[in-house]
């Protein structure tokens, strides 16, 4: 067992289960002889493991039929370019929310490509809640709306899925993607990167609506276009054949802890004994509305910045890793994703309330 506990942010902790699978298969996948980093993309072993992979997201996540599932490269941040190419004709308008700096950053790539409206922004409110529904003003004939399901950065996440009318709704759901169940059926796109929640740096998840698919832009490239993805079984290139393996560990973990939503009630739980400490504590300060917090990422702050350094230090001691928060938010952030254990919060919160007993 390992004797620390990893708060990073991303990449993030991997359930120990399914490094000790990965590590005993590492030169011999199933009799096979071979590594799965070896094996090649077109061969039954490996189409064999991205079919199963695909069954089991798509079992957890009650995915229909009618939506695609593709295994990609590229991050959350090269969907921002793709989404627009894909769903963004010229003359439409995209709905944007502007709830943090993966927003911010997913907004301006769309700039890029057409017309963008920001509907909702609570960058005055330093980004500190999700805008109320009764402040968006969506484009009545948008050709999508985008939210970031949880921003990673400064911990506001949303609690359900907002109400668009018919418009379709594309969400980031990089940092909590599988923490809690969803209705796919709401929402247009989902996507995001893998390293938070489902395994290493590199594959990229996208669960699109089959039937948004198809009206790319002109002269784009064959990697960029969806509907070539779809169509090639997210096989137009090489996929990332070892991180799509590590997922499918890490779905098949998910089912043995009894889907997502036992792994929300875990989620729940971790999240509430560090909230309620810190909510209890006049030392430690979490900005982000009550109704808004994060389940995955919690940033809070000291009293004094000068006690950063020497609360990290200590936390290292402890074996408490990667709390230092975001270089542009500063303070402290403890990313609890679905692997971090309850004990790890635990430890986190013992240690939380020794530093304000030397210190407060």
């Amino acid at each position: 067992m390992r004797n620390v506990f990893n708060f990073s942010a991303g990449p993030a902790v991997l359930p120990e289960e399914v490094l000790g699978e990965a590590a005993a298969e590492m030169l011999d996948w199933h009799g096979s002889g071979q590594s799965v980093m070896e094996m090649s993309h077109r061969g039954k072993e490996y189409m064999s493991i991205h079919a199963q992979a695909e069954a089991d997201l798509r079992e957890l996540m009650g995915i229909p039929a009618s939506y695609k599932t593709l295994f990609l490269q590229g991050g959350a941040t090269l969907q921002f370019a793709i989404l627009p190419m894909n769903f963004l004709p010229q003359g439409k308008t995209a709905d944007y929310i502007n709830t943090g700096e993966w927003s911010k950053k997913a907004i301006k790539e769309a700039q890029l490509f057409g017309k963008v409206n920001v509907a909702a922004s609570s960058e005055e409110r330093k980004f500190t809640c999700v805008p109320p529904r009764g402040e968006w003003r969506l484009t009545p004939d948008a050709a999508y709306v985008h939210i970031c399901a949880n921003e990673t950065i400064g911990g506001v996440e949303f609690q359900s899925t907002p109400d668009v009318g018919d418009v379709p709704l594309i969400a980031d759901i990089s940092s909590n993607f599988m923490s809690r169940p969803i209705d796919v059926t709401k929402y247009g796109v989902l996507y995001g990167g893998a390293q938070k929640n489902l395994g290493p740096a590199g594959l990229t998840l996208v669960i699109v609506r089959e039937d948004l698919l198809g009206h790319v832009r002109p002269n784009s490239p064959s990697l960029l276009d969806l509907k070539q993805q779809a169509d090639n079984d997210s096989m137009v290139n090489t996929p990332p054949t070892f991180a799509v393996y590590v997922a499918g560990l890490v779905f098949r973990w998910m089912k043995r802890q009894g889907g997502v939503a036992a792994v929300e009630r875990r989620n729940i739980e971790k999240s509430n004994l560090l909230y309620d400490y810190l909510d209890s504590s006049a030392f430690y300060t979490n900005p982000v509305a009550r109704a808004d917090r994060s389940r995955m990422n919690v940033p809070f702050t000291l009293p004094d910045a000068a006690l950063d350094a020497p609360f990290l230090a200590g936390a290292q001691e402890r074996g408490l890793l990667q709390l230092k928060g975001h270089r542009s938010v500063g303070g402290m952030r403890a990313s609890i994703y679905n692997a971090m254990s309850l004990a790890g919060v635990q430890a986190l919160v013992d240690y939380l309330r020794a530093f304000e007993k030397q210190h407060g």
